[in-house]
């Protein structure tokens, strides 16, 4: 499984160059359109999709691949999977079109609905997030590979709380109301785990429709990083269900 997680690493940032190719072009010419729910849909999604799916096929050809741009296959027959990976080829579309960067790829290998491998990329950070069940979570970052661990608030500490730049919430407000003192740490994508796993936050509510695609990494990589993960009404296999959107949910070091 290390073996897969690294080979997963140089995918997710394979897909991350082929988003950059498409970026770094004239707005006009990266292909925007909107999906039938009128979610942005841009040529740089199409473009991860396709490597991430060819690639995935050729690594692990019994497993079944469920993603944000192929998510047409029904529940009867996605209930027998045992194993499937969970893939957002480019989570943060809106982030994309904004061009603040905040944007990531998303691969998860589920395992009786549950995340045992995640890899979190952002392509213009230059970063990557990586997670294996039981053996923690990492960050790979300029040639170096290094541990990170969730971080509680020290007594007296300003409780950081991230939350999205495209989706605030008024449910937000009433969570926030328990707290003294606390600050707002907007960020985009599944970035949102990747700080509370890094330390860089304590607690991620999200108030908000997100998918299993949005969430599946960055749930096993803030895990393995010492954080909780908790979907509002889910049991213990929150990824076997289905419905393909999520409930409300918590990330908390705290």
């Amino acid at each position: 499984m290390k073996l897969l997680l690294q080979q997963i690493i140089q995918l997710a940032e394979q897909a991350g160059d082929a988003i950059l190719e498409v970026y770094q072009r004239d707005i006009t010419a990266q292909g925007i359109h909107a999906k039938h729910d009128d979610s942005p849909l841009t040529d740089a999604d199409l473009a991860a999709q396709q490597i991430i799916s060819a690639r995935l096929h050729q690594l692990t050809p019994d497993i079944p691949v469920l993603s944000e741009e192929a998510a047409a296959t029904p529940w009867p027959e996605r209930q027998h999977w045992q194993r499937f990976w969970l893939v957002d080829p480019l989570d943060g579309t809106k982030e994309f079109i904004k061009r603040n960067g905040e944007f990531t790829v998303n691969i998860a290998l589920i395992e009786q609905g549950k995340p045992v491998l995640g890899v979190v990329h952002a392509p213009v950070m230059e970063k990557t997030w990586a997670a294996l069940k039981g053996e923690g979570a990492l960050v790979q970052h300029q040639g170096e590979q290094y541990r990170i661990h969730a971080s509680k608030p020290q007594p007296g500490e300003v409780v950081k709380v991230v939350g999205s730049r495209s989706h605030p919430s008024p449910e937000l407000a009433g969570y926030l109301e328990q707290f003294k003192q606390y600050e707002m740490v907007p960020v985009g994508s599944s970035l949102k785990f990747c700080l509370v796993a890094e330390g860089e936050a304590h607690v991620y509510p999200r108030f908000g429709p997100t998918m299993q695609w949005d969430t599946g990494a960055g749930h096993i990589v803030a895990e393995e990083a010492g954080a909780t993960v908790a979907f509002e009404g889910l049991s213990n296999a929150p990824y076997h269900r289905e419905a393909l959107l999520n409930p409300n949910f918590l990330v908390s070091a705290l």
